[in-house]
């Protein structure tokens, strides 16, 4: 690595944990990506695993991704404690934050706020409302929400539940700006698609809405890392 160069952490916690256009963006700003993945493939069904988190001292920026258990699960409980300690340690230190959905719940549970079931579970595309880099039609896939910090500024939102906070230099969002339709596919195909019935949803029609989508979201989740990183991280 070139002095200079600058560094981001991925953490992914399951094997169908995805990135996407967001590290792109990251790797096109000139960032080196380093990930990690909490739970491997073959303890997906004993998801308790121990976890040597790196110090996220020794990075830019962080990026959390989603993942299929609630953070309060007590089948979890072995690496969600240290990975809230991570963002505690990162917090301190001013490296800035970026959680999507698992990993915005994770950031709220550690600065104050809370995580709770959500009333209305979000499957697929949905409107949020808000500030121009987290408005418009986003993937979701969570049954839970968060509840933003107090000292939280709120910049997303729907009927559902609180989409999009700020805190310090954290930026965390509930939807999957990361995911294109293969990436649902992946999910249908590991259970998803059953969960998208449960909710009277077509499986396939999900799918094509969504590939529909691919092309805008692709350059929206560019521009939220922009915005994260012009804006957020600097402390704007």
């Amino acid at each position: 690595m070139s002095a200079g160069t600058k560094r981001l952490l991925v953490i992914g916690h399951d094997y169908l944990a995805t990135s996407g256009a967001i590290e792109g963006r990251f790797a096109e700003r000139g960032y080196e990506v380093e990930s990690i993945r909490v739970v491997p493939s073959d303890r997906f069904d004993d998801p308790g695993v121990d976890v040597d988190f790196p110090d996220p001292r020794d990075y830019d920026a962080v990026l959390v991704l989603g993942a299929r258990w609630g953070v309060d699960g007590d089948e979890v409980a072995s690496w969600v404690k240290p990975e809230l300690e991570l963002l505690h340690t990162a917090d301190e230190a001013e490296v800035p934050v970026l959680g999507i959905c698992f990993g915005g719940q994770m950031l709220a549970q550690a600065h104050g706020g809370s995580v709770g079931r959500s009333p209305v579970p979000e499957i697929g595309p949905h409107v949020v409302s808000g500030e121009p880099a987290v408005a418009g039609i986003w993937t979701q896939w969570h049954y839970d929400r968060f509840v933003p910090p107090a000292d939280a500024t709120v910049i997303g939102v729907n009927a559902a539940a609180p989409q999009a906070f700020v805190l310090r230099r954290n930026l965390a969002v509930q939807f999957h700006p990361e995911v294109d339709a293969d990436s649902v596919a992946a999910w249908m195909a590991d259970g998803g698609a059953a969960d998208a019935r449960d909710q009277g949803l077509d499986p396939d029609v999900l799918l094509d809405h969504i590939r529909s989508l691919d092309d805008d979201i692709r350059v929206r989740a560019a521009a939220l890392a922009d915005y994260f990183l012009d804006v957020v991280a600097v402390g704007r």
